[in-house]
């Protein structure tokens, strides 16, 4: 077993419990990093979504998860954890949580059901290579630590994203060496750097109940309604993380912006009309468009309509109220390049999913060779579902190379 995160502990955990001996080699101190910070450490475990909805939120890549989750689904994973003391809650958007709110709860009570069902952890292994004899995997060689011969390997190494935790591709390289084809990686769940330098000056102000689309040179690809953020790049937040799955692919090949409406409940019929009414009075502008939209976005607004700040409401014009409603409701930000792939919450990319039996998660190429979690071509939107995707793999490796003794 290589690999101690959410995948990793989950297939240790299930072979050991199915009797294997297993031995699961980290290359970290301690184990599963990376899912003791994800969720900004309260851990949105799964979903409580539909099977299609799994399968939507991995396109275009998500029938591959009818097996693994049929094996293992989010119901399973919340008896697991029932079973081992730690329950879980649904929260809006259908969104699962630990009650405790705490990601580490969740990284030790898996850490401790796989030592106890008889794991060996070996933190301070970095795996190099995988050992093979006539199309079988025998064992991995690891940097300082010699070989390890095995019945069965299980690759769990994680993508790219969030290196600090220990995921820095190791799982990639491996996994050519035995032949595999790796679609290249990139950043997804990740933020947006822009051209314009009103969303930068912006930073810090969050922004609830909008809609943001995606343009590819100037035709719809995208939407999402929610909540975003302006940082000092840019954009980020929990919309615009969803949406960078969309907008990654179609950077270099054109233009590609970001359309945010901040009156998405209001169609151009009511906004207009409650602009008119609202322009009967003598106020300034200044202070008026923090009734339209954060305070900080007034002097945006005003300089897209071309309306002074210390301007009359009544004394608007009519190309000018226009002007207002357009960036009201089309409010532009060109995206420039996604943030690099270390920033992002989830690699896109990995191991060739069509080299993968999706019954097992056995290479179709070496025999005892496993695959789970993020290593592979699978990545989905925000929500839980990549976390759930790390657990059914890990489980349904776990359980097929502890059968296949």
């Amino acid at each position: 077993m290589v690999g101690g995160g959410a995948a990793g502990l989950m297939a240790a955990g299930r072979a050991a419990e199915l009797g294997a001996h297993v031995e699961l080699l980290e290359r970290n101190s301690r184990l599963a990093l990376k899912l003791r910070i994800t969720g900004k450490g309260r851990c949105n475990i799964t979903s409580t979504a539909p099977m299609e909805r799994f399968v939507d939120a991995f396109a275009p890549n998500g029938r591959f998860l009818y097996g693994p989750l049929s094996r293992f689904s989010p119901e399973d994973l919340r008896s697991l954890l029932h079973s081992l003391g730690v329950e879980t809650v649904e929260e809006r958007g259908q969104r699962v949580f630990p009650a405790g709110g705490s990601a580490l709860e969740v990284a030790d009570v898996l850490e401790r059901w796989a030592r106890r069902n008889g794991a060996r952890i070996l933190p301070g292994r970095r795996a190099l290579s995988l050992l093979i004899d006539r199309g079988m995997a025998t064992g991995v060689r690891t940097q300082e630590h010699g070989d390890y011969p095995a019945d069965s390997v299980i690759i769990a190494t994680g993508g790219l994203s969030y290196p600090r935790t220990g995921s820095t591709g190791d799982g990639y390289e491996i996994a050519r060496q035995a032949g595999h084809t790796i679609i290249q990686c990139r950043p997804s769940l990740v933020p947006l750097e822009t051209r314009d330098q009103w969303p930068k000056q912006m930073q810090g102000v969050s922004l609830r109940n909008v809609t943001a689309t995606v343009l590819h040179n100037g035709r719809r690809a995208a939407s999402e309604f929610g909540e975003m953020l302006f940082t000092h790049f840019g954009i980020s937040g929990p919309i615009i993380l969803t949406l960078s799955r969309t907008v990654v692919p179609l950077l270099g090949s054109g233009q590609v912006q970001v359309s945010i409406n901040l009156k998405p409940a209001l169609t151009q019929e009511k906004l207009e009309a409650r602009l008119l009414r609202d322009f009967r009075t003598k106020r300034h502008f200044r202070r008026y468009a923090g009734e339209l939209a954060p305070r900080a976005l007034g002097p945006i607004l005003a300089q897209l309509s071309g309306i002074s700040e210390d301007q009359p409401l009544n004394s608007i014009t009519t190309q000018q109220r226009h002007a207002l409603m357009a960036a009201l409701t089309d409010l532009r930000a060109t995206v420039s390049r996604a943030r690099p792939i270390e920033e992002a919450i989830v690699t896109a990319g990995g191991v060739a999913l069509k080299e993968v039996d999706p019954r097992r998660m056995e290479s179709r190429l070496v025999t005892g060779l496993y695959f789970a979690g993020e290593v592979l071509d699978l990545d989905a939107v925000t929500g839980g579902y990549n976390l759930q995707a790390a657990f059914s793999t890990g489980w349904v490796a776990g359980e097929a190379a502890a059968q296949s003794r």
